[in-house]
């Protein structure tokens, strides 16, 4: 028996994974494939010899590890492997010559595809589906692979929450809190609410948490773009296109708080995405606030040698077989076509495809278990996309056997980052139970957090939110992590608990841009493994800015009944929108 310890080792102790990840993978830049080895042995030490859970947990938990890894590259080679059809047969080069036709200017083309066709995908798929769609796309039309991956990142923020059709409330939220006595004795003593009601209700907070940080997503996207891969390194270049990113962010942003508000958690990102797209484009074609001059890379011999990927797409590279846009865009229909039909619970569509399982209950005779539905999985989806672009574009059989074979070389790639990171993440959420009594580790630095904290929680519970999603790689993960302790926190220091857990569910979404495996993932689509840590480094600020400013409006919210309109999280949300106000007035005048 190890002697007792207090909350602060216990938390100190659980922060040595995700610290071992942040000094290998960020500070030091080692590549994921070197990084996550180690950030798994430091996990499954401290789980064994500190937390005393039983060996044969930690193995199951590893395997699980391994196939949920497995069905990431299974993802990822399906979503390669759509992208390969299409430069083979020429749908590619018709693809991007519908960009130019909208827009030349590359600010406009990342806002469309990024912000608006990436939201739409979330709402669809989820799961990091938006970046293994994204992310090839813009590199087919000419974006610097490491551009392409920090704008998928970037994005996976406001639709996040409401993604695979609110799986991260519906499923996340709702078995963190279903079981939870202070959630039950709430509604009892209330007795004018179910508990569906409080779900709807916390679902409507998050959007409005989420639209209102989601407002100025497009303009970080564009303003990075220009100030990290422009020839002139200009930041006030992006902030040119101001009007239109904020056009772009309101057309999202408005009908997904109005979804929220009342369809309910299955549609605003999804609706959102789409009303967005068919009012962006039209707005873009007739060039409606759209910026005056046209803004593009500079020539790739121009490119430093980061910024590329083994997947590149020269001119010459991209056949012209007089495919029509409209056929070359069906297989992406069909993909979103699917996605859709395939999430939403009035249709047999889901119930079909996840019946088709391969599950095997309990695991080395532990809780935990696998299950597998290989249809249901977004890489099916893509190899039917695969198929039919096959036929309609009329490939020969050698064409699809070069993007094939491409794909799954690229695919193999990542198998040595992901075959880590999952397993790692697998045994810290499943570190409860050991002999030591201790509660799981993300459980038990979330207690240290807020042991230290006190009334401040809500400035910081959208980190630990953000913490969770990027250890676990998955919002949904994270909400059912934290959650009841989140509810349990805002009833301690005598808040509204229900914002507390809308809170956690923002950070969560906001921590995607930093997740590790989605960003090996996204990396692994455009050829870019082993720069996943310079990547997280130029996302994290992004993930500060919207964690931060959600966490002081929900601060303000939650306290100004007591403090105040004038109290801390007013003051600096405040100082954050005025500071976005003066740098888009500053880039503007330069």
């Amino acid at each position: 028996m190890l002697a007792p310890m207090s909350n602060g080792t216990l938390a100190l102790l659980s922060l040595l994974p995700i610290a071992s990840v942040a000094i290998f993978l960020v500070a030091l830049r080692w590549p994921a494939s070197r990084a996550m080895p180690i950030a798994y042995i430091v996990c499954a030490a401290l789980a064994l010899f500190v937390w005393q859970v039983p060996v044969a947990v930690v193995a199951a938990a590893s395997v699980n590890g391994i196939v949920i890894a497995a069905t990431l590259i299974f993802i990822i080679f399906g979503a390669i492997a759509l992208l390969n059809t299409l430069q083979e047969s020429g749908g590619l080069h018709a693809i991007r010559a519908g960009f130019t036709d909208i827009s030349a200017d590359r600010r406009v083309q990342v806002i469309i595809v990024a912000w608006l066709f990436g939201s739409f995908i979330e709402g669809s798929a989820g799961f990091g589906t938006p970046a293994a769609v994204a992310v090839p796309l813009l590199v087919g039309l000419g974006f610097p692979a490491m551009a392409a991956v920090i704008a998928g990142m970037i994005i996976q923020s406001t639709p996040v929450s409401f993604g695979a059709a609110g799986t991260p409330i519906l499923v996340g939220v709702y078995t963190g809190l279903s079981s939870d006595v202070a959630v039950m004795d709430m509604i009892s003593a209330a007795g004018t609410q179910t508990f569906a009601e409080v779900l709807d209700s916390i679902a409507i907070k998050v959007a409005l948490l989420h639209a209102v940080a989601g407002t100025f997503i497009p303009l970080i996207v564009v303003s990075m773009m220009t100030g990290l891969f422009g020839e002139n390194r200009s930041f006030s270049e992006g902030l040119r296109a101001w009007k239109f990113a904020l056009f772009a962010a309101f057309a999202m942003t408005v009908p997904y708080v109005l979804a929220a508000i009342f369809l309910g958690p299955e549609f605003p990102s999804l609706l959102g995405g789409l009303i967005g797209l068919a009012i962006v484009i039209t707005a873009a074609r007739h060039n409606f606030l759209t910026p005056k001059d046209t803004w593009d890379f500079a020539d790739k011999s121009k490119w430093l040698p980061e910024w590329s990927g083994s997947i590149e797409f020269k001119p010459g590279d991209i056949p012209d077989r007089n495919i029509s846009r409209v056929s070359a865009w069906l297989p992406y229909f069909v993909v979103a076509g699917l996605l859709v039909i395939t999430r939403l619970d009035g249709l047999p569509f889901k119930s079909l495809m996840q019946g088709a399982a391969i599950r095997i209950p309990e695991l080395f005779n532990t809780h935990i278990g696998i299950s597998i539905s290989p249809l249901y999985l977004p890489g099916s989806i893509f190899l039917v996309a695969v198929a039919f672009t096959y036929i309609i574009h009329r490939m020969d059989r050698a064409a699809i056997g070069r993007a094939l074979r491409k794909s799954g070389k690229t695919s193999l790639q990542a198998s040595m980052a992901l075959i880590f990171t999952v397993p790692m993440v697998q045994v810290f959420i499943n570190s409860g139970g050991g002999a030591a009594g201790f509660s799981r580790m993300p459980i038990e630095l979330a207690d240290g957090v807020a042991a230290l904290v006190g009334s401040a929680w809500p400035l910081f519970a959208t980190f630990i939110g953000g913490m969770g999603a990027f250890v676990a790689g998955s919002n949904t993960v994270s909400n059912m992590m934290f959650s009841s302790f989140q509810f349990g926190v805002g009833q301690r220091i005598g808040v509204d608990p229900t914002w507390i857990v809308a809170l956690q569910a923002v950070g969560g979404a906001a921590g995607n841009m930093i997740c590790v495996h989605n960003v090996v993932a996204a990396s692994a689509v455009v050829g870019m493994l082993g720069r996943e840590g310079l990547v997280i480094r130029k996302t994290f600020l992004p993930f500060v800015y919207y964690a931060s400013f959600t966490g002081a409006i929900g601060y303000f919210i939650v306290w100004s009944g007591s403090m105040g309109v004038v109290n801390a999280g007013s003051v600096i949300a405040t100082a954050i929108a005025v500071a976005a106000i003066v740098i888009i007035w500053r880039g503007n005048r330069e």
